[in-house]
């Protein structure tokens, strides 16, 4: 697997049959390219500070050790908040108000992997602009280290308590309400760093926590996505626990996956209807998600009296659009929630608290509120096709096709069937020769009938 560059960082494997994509050369030249990219962003400045965290992978000590020597080489002094989630290191950017912030974590993928995210001095990630001027530095090879009189200093320090307290001062946050109720919750942060700041959270608002997979060694004991095939523990434990409901995290926590009480997933597409739903009950406002998440969304907040506003797949892009229609709430529905009046940025300690706080109001069970919401299916497909292919003429070619219907091509090209409540995403791969086509129906089957229909005219193209 080769090294994959994009305008928020760099990831890669460490070891395996095929050697390393991620080594040591690599972390040093991207984090120089960053220092530099640091100190032109930010103005002349007598110093120059950048927050760092990790995931608890098994690599993150030695990477974080190479970050740390290069960042201090370059002039640049070093806050390590060590082990900490995502949303936790783009907090304490805030907090510190630091120049920018590295994140050492590959998110939801295997344990070989590992990456660099990086943020900007508002704890948020690079944006189109900023990324490729990060990448021509990248590219130009020329950085900026500093002489033995100025280097960096390295200082550590703890922001697990100081996010939790921000997140229990958010005004929809009812600690009261969850308090009284009671909660049973059994965890599974995939022994990465959610088991560390997630327990926490949860028994400071009075929650009984019932941990499995919480000892942040790295070592994964299941593929590390929350989708409910990797949950099958989890579920289990729910149900002879007889627990309100059961919450699995990523490595690196920012994203909020659900067990109902009776052990069926509540849906990672609902985690962000839910807490919508609940926030548009106190706070009017627009909602964003991306194109590829579920119109559940859309639907709700338009019951609301509010807009829904649809924008590119990505974190980066998600809160662009946030910005531009000034929104209440919103997220992607890969169980991302993105709250802007605490930050911006997918945070599954926020989305849980919210989610326990709407269940206390209402008094009702997980599985009860999953009711309440348009019912819909997501079918996840991918076509490999020749290095050489013309996947933008594939895609002019399904428009014209399709054409009678209402068409996005903000991110490739979207498809929505309105009358039947269908549509299918078709986006490139920017990393290799694929097309991803997602498809969602009210119902699976009708979800994979659409986007195998969808696969055949690309075949046969």
């Amino acid at each position: 697997m080769a090294l994959i560059k994009s305008i928020s960082g760099i990831r890669g494997t460490i070891g395996g049959e095929s050697g390393s994509s991620f080594t040591p050369l690599d972390i040093v030249k991207f984090t120089s390219a960053y220092a530099s990219f640091i100190k032109h962003r930010s103005g002349k400045k007598s110093r120059y500070r950048v927050v760092l965290g990790r995931d608890a992978r098994i690599s993150g000590e030695m990477c974080d050790h190479i970050v740390c020597g290069t960042l201090t080489a370059c002039g640049i002094d070093v806050i390590n908040a060590g082990l900490a989630s995502t949303p936790t290191v783009e907090m304490a950017v805030i907090f510190e108000r630091a120049d920018g912030g590295i994140i050492l974590t590959a998110s939801h993928n295997p344990k070989e992997w590992n990456a660099l995210k990086l943020l900007n001095e508002r704890g948020e990630f690079l944006d189109a602009q900023d990324g490729e001027k990060l990448l021509s530095i990248v590219d130009s090879g020329i950085f900026e280290f500093s002489d033995v009189d100025n280097l960096g200093i390295i200082t550590k320090k703890d922001f697990t308590k100081q996010h939790i307290e921000a997140v229990l001062s958010h005004p929809l946050v009812d600690t009261e309400a969850i308090y009284r109720a009671g909660f049973t919750v059994v965890l599974d942060a995939v022994n990465s760093v959610g088991g560390i700041v997630m327990p926490a959270l949860l028994e400071a608002m009075g929650v009984t926590v019932i941990k499995i997979n919480c000892e942040p060694d790295g070592r994964f004991p299941h593929n590390p996505e929350p989708l409910p095939e990797h949950l099958t523990q989890l579920s289990s434990t729910v149900v002879k626990s007889g627990a309100d409901m059961g919450i699995a995290v990523d490595p690196d926590v920012d994203r909020l996956a659900l067990i109902n009480e009776d052990g069926n997933a509540f849906g990672e597409e609902y985690t962000l209807v839910a807490v919508a739903d609940y926030f548009l009950k106190h706070k009017k406002g627009a909602t964003v998600s991306n194109l590829s998440s579920s119109r559940a969304l859309k639907e709700v907040t338009e019951a609301a009296g509010e807009s829904h506003y649809a924008s590119a797949v990505g974190e980066v892009n998600v809160v662009t659009e946030m910005k531009r229609v000034n929104a209440v709430i919103g997220g992607e529905g890969n169980g991302g929630v993105i709250v802007p009046d605490l930050h911006y940025g997918r945070d599954a300690l926020i989305g849980s608290a919210l989610i326990l706080s709407f269940l206390a109001k209402e008094r009702c069970t997980l599985s009860e509120l999953k009711k309440r919401y348009p019912q819909y299916s997501i079918s996840k497909n991918k076509i490999d096709l020749c290095e050489d292919t013309n996947i933008d003429q594939i895609l002019a070619e399904i428009k014209k096709i399709y054409s009678q219907h209402k068409i996005s091509e903000i991110d490739g090209l979207k498809i929505d069937f309105e009358q039947q409540r269908m549509w299918v995403h078709l986006r490139k791969s920017n990393t290799e020769p694929i097309i991803r086509i997602y498809a969602e129906a009210p119902t699976l089957d009708q979800a994979n009938l659409l986007a195998s229909e969808i696969m055949s005219e690309i075949k046969n193209l």
